[in-house]
């Protein structure tokens, strides 16, 4: 399958590195300098600068671009896209078709983990592409059909904004270690071993199930779980997703 990238930002790169492994994948952008170091990373992307008048006609388009950009780039795109897919945080699919012009569209939220083909990605919109669309974004990872536009917003503040909340707890426990006196790159490669051994048995196993398994009674993980508690951990990732779909809604209402 042909795809056509509009954007040549982190996430537009993240989608390339993964999708030019199934795919034939195009990257169009206004930095022709900035598309020409991209193509050194990844010699198999075709690049092409943003034309005033760039014709999408037939064409399977990622939109890319972030969301205060979408009108100055989609007043530079003329004809009709077969698909028009968008990766924009919480631009709804109204406002999409008001811009620019397909015959269908899709909302996705994929995550940075594109680059290493392990996204989690969410989408929803025209069923009539729902196979390509899963098509794509599942050659990068594993991609899920939601209901409607508010699940894939809801979602979008765990798969879109969670790989920054992971990262500040797995930066936080290998504080934690080099505190009380471990090498900080043993810290780390104990911390990336610990986030990959536990995603493999979430994959099969309730998180309540997990943490009651290795707290035993009056044992080590019972003290440094109060210690979260104290903190309110929990409530703070709990206001962490309700922040995160509120700003995508405040995003929607502009």
């Amino acid at each position: 399958m042909k795809l056509t990238l509009i954007g040549n930002g982190i996430m537009a790169q993240s989608l390339a590195i993964g999708l030019v492994k199934n795919h034939e994948v195009e990257m169009i952008g206004r930095d022709i300098n900035k598309l020409k170091l991209i193509h050194e990373k990844i010699p198999q992307l075709t690049i092409k600068e943003l034309s005033d008048k760039e014709d999408i006609t037939g064409k399977n388009v990622i939109f890319c671009v972030k969301p205060y950009a979408l009108e100055s780039v989609s007043v530079r795109l003329t004809g009709v896209a077969d698909v028009l897919i968008s990766i924009l945080a919480g631009t709804k699919l109204d406002y999409l078709k008001k811009q620019i012009k397909a015959k269908s569209y899709i909302r996705t939220m994929p995550n940075v983990a594109a680059s290493v083909q392990n996204s989690m990605t969410t989408v929803t919109g025209d069923i009539e592409s729902k196979a390509i669309a899963l098509e794509a974004f599942s050659s990068i990872g594993e991609a899920i059909w939601v209901n409607n536009e508010t699940q894939l917003d809801i979602a979008s503040a765990i798969t879109g904004s969670g790989p920054a909340f992971l990262a500040l707890v797995a930066e936080a426990i290998a504080d934690g270690a080099v505190k009380v006196g471990l090498e900080r790159h043993l810290a780390q490669h104990l911390v990336q071993g610990l986030f990959s051994g536990t995603a493999s048995i979430l994959k099969h196993t309730h998180p309540a199930v997990i943490k009651d398994s290795v707290m035993s009674p009056a044992g080590t993980t019972a003290a440094g779980y109060a210690k979260l508690e104290e903190g309110s951990v929990r409530d703070a990732f709990i206001k962490a997703i309700e922040g995160s779909f509120t700003k995508s809604q405040k995003i929607a209402e502009k």
